[in-house]
């Protein structure tokens, strides 16, 4: 009986995902999410994918190619809660955003820091653009 029992719990446990990723909000103006994606990518975010050619290209939107920068960005911050903030343009979600061949990362990887020290409010001076597709469509 005790064995059932365990084998019940650790099932339950396997099951429930603890997993957050960080997206842009839905609702705001493209010039607004443009600075965000500007922001993540000049602030250490991997927006390689997003270029043309690239998984995650495709939607070719500032709202998809902003998620996927500012995911990047939280994951690689250790996924702390002001990671996510992007100025209120930016959202921590519990549901995987990953769709169409693009995966979003869920943790950082075990060789990669955190790219700044100082919590990302939207403050400051932002760091150069972001080239993406979506720039120049």
């Amino acid at each position: 009986m005790a064995a059932l029992v365990f084998m019940t719990l650790l099932l339950a446990m396997a099951a429930h995902s603890s997993a957050t990723w960080c997206i842009c909000k839905d609702g705001l103006s493209d010039t607004a999410l443009q600075k965000t994606l500007d922001y993540a990518c000049g602030a250490g975010a991997d927006c390689n994918p997003t270029h043309q050619n690239g998984p995650c290209f495709n939607p070719n939107t500032v709202r998809a190619h902003c998620s996927y920068a500012v995911n990047s960005y939280f994951q690689r911050n250790r996924q702390q809660p002001t990671a996510c903030d992007f100025s209120g343009t930016a959202t921590v979600v519990t549901s995987d955003p990953s769709a169409n061949g693009c995966a979003y990362p869920a943790t950082a990887s075990a060789t990669t820091t955190p790219v700044t020290t100082t919590p990302v409010s939207g403050t400051g001076t932002a760091p150069p653009p972001c080239r993406t597709a979506a720039l120049h469509s």
